[in-house]
């Protein structure tokens, strides 16, 4: 049987660890040549090993997906590597949280530069790369089906508190996504978004001990004390958090041929889950 992603060239931002992981180990073991994105070597490196190591393809790109000219090298990595993309999940992203009274303004443009801005500019790019194919292709009458899946949140559907920041952007990027879903359906680009609920990451593991990340110079704390992580589990229909790889299966679900007819669409990716 071939698989369904057969020499698929695929670009996933954040993928060095959690669901963006999850996502590139899954599509590879579905045919795809993968592009593995993550702001630390170590952790790119390892996806790409893991790949290699069991058949795949795969190289890593380290960087901030906010850095200057990022869309535009990601991409020329990828078709230096494979050729033309073929897959763009808009995954890296990291959230900063306030009240409205204590919010900062670089809080704001932080959240506005990676989970907006960026998604931006590399799906601008991902066209830019794909365009002269997808006409080529148009004008011999054939039908070849290009994927782009924005990664939101239900805090972009729903707002949650203390993320006016985070649940603005992911509330815009469904604008984008529906928005680009008709500019690029005549060049058989389906964009889509997959809004995650309460997914297992070290962003919202149960802790409490005090952790951060470092991102773009920034100590970004991370994790949930353990009693609201409980409280969390517990509004989940489905009596639990989600698994890494639970949610990229939702990302999968756009990335297949399966899915060439719909374009658009927001999946929620919840357990059942409304905030």
């Amino acid at each position: 049987m071939i698989a369904k992603l057969q020499d698929k060239v695929a670009l996933i931002t954040g993928s060095g660890r959690g669901i963006g992981k999850a996502l590139a180990l899954k599509l590879a073991s579905e045919g795809a040549k993968v592009v593995v994105n993550d702001l630390d070597p170590v952790s790119a490196n390892d996806v790409v090993a893991q790949i290699m190591d069991t058949g795949g393809d795969a190289v890593a790109y380290v960087g901030s997906v906010t850095a200057d000219n990022f869309a535009e090298n990601f991409m020329a990595a990828a078709i230096g590597a494979f050729g033309a993309p073929d897959i763009l999940v808009n995954n890296a992203g990291y959230t900063w949280d306030s009240m409205i009274h204590k919010a900062t303004d670089e809080q704001f443009d932080a959240m506005y530069d990676i989970h907006l801005k960026a998604p931006f500019k590399l799906n601008r790019a991902f066209v830019n790369a794909v365009m002269l194919s997808a006409k080529a292709e148009a004008s011999e009458g054939r039908e070849v089906f290009r994927k782009i899946i924005n990664i939101s949140s239900i805090a972009g559907e729903y707002g949650n508190v203390g993320q006016v920041n985070y649940s603005s952007m992911k509330a815009a990027l469904g604008g984008m996504t529906k928005t680009l879903s008709k500019e690029l359906g005549c060049h058989k680009i389906n964009v889509n978004s997959v809004a995650f609920g309460f997914i297992e990451t070290r962003l919202t593991e149960a802790t409490n001990d005090k952790k951060t990340i470092k991102v773009d110079g920034r100590e970004i704390g991370v994790g949930i004390p353990e009693k609201v992580h409980a409280g969390f589990a517990q509004m989940v229909p489905l009596g639990r958090g989600g698994t890494a790889e639970e949610a990229a299966n939702g990302i999968y679900l756009f990335c297949i041929p399966e899915s060439d007819y719909i374009s658009g669409q927001t999946l929620i990716v919840g357990g059942g889950l409304r905030m």
